[in-house]
């Protein structure tokens, strides 16, 4: 690879890296074509871009950015998922759940919104539930409180109506008389 092909790697993959929501580095030994080929047919339906790279080209891509904390982990056969949609979890919840069926292949970390993760932090994001699920919970949490003001405020409400019927009856018995 000559020295201008290597430049050009270097700056298109700084720029994927730096645009991307969430960055995954990954081991990949022992893993067939056939394997490979399956983890980025997964990964491409949920927009994530996954690609083997020469370290040293991808140490010289993070230099002197945000994702200089990858460095070290920049050794041995990589992987990296790029995930430049909008859910920051989504490379993270497909490795995650497809590593747990090979045991050579390895997460060695990530980068998720800008922080540096390890694989056991890779693993937790990849076990939240969709950010619909989470949003569903944190709007049941806040309707329950809700509720219960609702019905305490309805039961003094039913509690006068209930008083005003029975003076109103009072009323009419006695004026009957």
């Amino acid at each position: 690879m000559g020295r201008e092909n290597k430049a050009a790697s270097i700056a298109e993959l700084k720029e994927r890296l730096v645009g991307a929501q969430s960055v995954v580095l990954t081991d990949f030994r022992g893993l067939s074509v056939a394997d490979l080929t399956e983890l980025r047919t997964l990964l491409r339906k949920s927009a994530v871009e996954y690609r083997v790279v020469k370290n040293t080209l991808a140490r010289f891509a993070v230099q002197d950015t945000a994702l200089a904390g990858l460095g070290p982990y920049l050794e041995g056969p990589t992987g990296i998922a790029i995930s430049s949609t909008k859910d920051p979890v989504a490379a993270s919840k497909i490795l995650a759940t497809w590593a747990k069926g090979k045991p050579t292949f390895v997460i060695k970390a990530g980068i998720v919104e800008g922080k540096v993760v390890g694989p056991a932090e890779i693993a937790i994001l990849g076990a939240l539930p969709p950010r619909e699920v989470l949003l569903a919970r944190v709007a049941s949490a806040f309707q329950g409180p809700i509720q219960r003001v609702v019905g305490v405020l309805a039961a003094s409400l039913r509690a006068m109506v209930t008083v005003l019927v029975q003076v109103g009856k009072q009323k009419e018995t006695a004026g009957a008389a």
